[in-house]
């Protein structure tokens, strides 16, 4: 009987929602055109709303009453209300249906619906009435329209204003293409303004660029400087590898993993051992090797009972061996792969010790031999080298 506002399809597409100057929400069912229920709430003008796309049974108002009600089709009466403090001139619900944004005075505020309605955020970026609000097609950017002539968009992660329009009169209506190429922009002047997004210009010149010619890489290489020309080297940049890096920022803990790498321990386990020495020197060799859990201590001990029983290695490892023992002591009998690897490495130490030993006495027996060992002089050489120098004495006095 009154001006109709609002209007707009449910979810299902067989239902319809109104709202006008009679302050009543209306539902509407299309095939059989009867009025299904009507919702009289709103104290005022109800002047926008929206559906769902989530649910089919539930739309949302917004009044000059100052507040926004939703509903759903299966109850009587609205089951929710938000006050928005000014008349209430758009709304516009997330794609999910988790969040819902009200227009009215100077503010755009977003709620959040599954929380009963809290307020999220109050946006207050326009002198004047906010009128209409769209958002984009992947719901990152949010836009805003009012009478102060501009159009506000904002990014729906910060709630910031990323980019602005203005236009020459005031603003009631705004929508966006599907592709988010066209906005068009309703205003009170009764101009309808299209803006365009231009299309990103394909350069196929300058995604073909010219590859430089055979000569140009091989230009120089042959060349043999003369004996007057000065050669400047081009300085070699110094790479750290990747343990150097963390034993410069004191990771002492990630060094050892990273030189615990099999390509590493089978190929250069010179280095592996270099850097437990360097832990040990810093005093950090007892905290990287705690805290390990039974592959790595697997893989640690599998290292050390290969090669400890290498000369140039034995000195560090049996220090490193004595270390994991102590840490690991409690755990032993928790697992049969940790006892598997500490009984190899007592069997490789009790060989060393073995071995250790036999050469300690070989070296005992040679320091024997050398100790007792006397040179056998000559007797007749020395009775000649006597005379020969009792000779010289005589003669020397002779002269």
């Amino acid at each position: 009987s009154r001006p109709v506002h609002v209007v707009g399809f449910l979810y299902d597409k067989y239902r319809i929602f109104s709202g006008g100057d009679d302050y009543s929400s209306n539902l509407w069912d299309i095939p059989s055109a009867t009025e299904i229920i009507s919702y009289s709430e709103h104290t005022d003008y109800v002047r926008c709303g929206c559906a769902s796309k989530v649910n089919a049974d539930v739309f949302i108002t917004g009044s000059y009453d100052h507040t926004v009600k939703l509903f759903d089709a299966r109850t009587k009466s609205s089951v929710m209300t938000i006050e928005h403090g000014h008349p209430v001139e758009s709304v516009l619900l997330f794609p999910s249906g988790g969040l819902l944004v009200s227009a009215g005075g100077r503010y755009v505020k977003v709620w959040d619906v599954l929380k009963g309605g809290q307020l999220l955020v109050s946006l207050k970026n326009h002198h004047k009435t906010v009128t209409c609000l769209c958002l984009n097609s992947s719901g990152q950017r949010l836009l805003s329209g009012s009478l102060d002539r501009h159009v506000k968009i904002y990014s729906t992660t910060s709630y910031k204003v990323v980019h602005s329009f203005n236009y020459a009169t005031s603003i009631l209506s705004l929508a966006l293409s599907p592709q988010d190429e066209t906005l068009v922009v309703g205003m009170t002047s009764g101009v309808l303004n299209v803006k365009h997004r231009k299309p990103e210009e394909k350069n196929e010149n300058s995604q073909k660029k010219r590859q430089p010619a055979y000569r140009t890489y091989v230009k120089g290489r042959t060349y043999m400087p003369k004996q007057e020309d000065f050669c400047v080297s081009k300085p070699v940049k110094r790479v750290l590898r990747k343990y150097d890096k963390l034993l410069r920022s004191f990771q002492s803990s990630k060094a050892l993993d990273a030189v615990l790498e099999p390509p590493i321990m089978l190929h250069t386990p010179e280095v592996t051992v270099a850097v437990m020495q360097e832990l040990h020197r810093r005093g950090t060799l007892r905290s990287a090797l705690a805290g390990r859990d039974e592959k790595q201590v697997n893989l640690l001990l599998t290292f050390v009972a290969r090669r400890v029983i290498e000369p140039r290695f034995t000195s560090v490892l049996v220090t490193v061996a004595d270390m994991i023992t102590d840490i690991y002591q409690p755990v032993v009998g928790q697992s049969a792969i940790v006892d598997k690897q500490f009984l190899k490495l007592q069997e490789a130490i009790g060989k060393e010790i073995d071995y250790q030993e036999e050469l300690l006495e070989v070296l005992g027996m040679m320091d024997t031999l050398f100790a007792t060992f006397t040179k056998k002089k000559d007797p007749c050489l020395e009775e000649n080298k006597s005379n020969g120098v009792t000779g010289i004495i005589e003669t020397n006095r002779n002269y």
